[in-house]
């Protein structure tokens, strides 16, 4: 082999040793991306699991407040009653 030609090599072999480094990084990189994708989507469950659970005792004690008023309104209705009976 000439001279030229080592040295060609040579050149090849560092150029795709290079090029090699900068793949890994470049993977590196995209492993740490789709580890920082995932932390997101994990806290954005947890925190749709709190606002679910928050939402649902929201609605319950919604719920009992509108029984509750609904028996006062009966109870208010029958008062109403017995007074016009009286009043006529």
């Amino acid at each position: 082999m000439s001279k030229n030609t080592d040295i060609s090599t040579e050149q090849l072999f560092e150029f795709m040793t290079k090029m090699y480094a900068e793949m890994q990084e470049g993977f590196s990189k995209m492993r740490q991306g789709f580890k920082e994708v995932e932390e997101i989507k994990n806290r954005v469950i947890t925190i749709e699991q709190d606002h679910g659970k928050k939402l649902d005792i929201l609605l319950d004690g919604y719920k009992q407040n509108a029984e509750r008023l609904d028996r006062i309104e009966e109870e208010v209705s029958k008062h109403e009653e017995i007074i016009l009976r009286r009043i006529k």
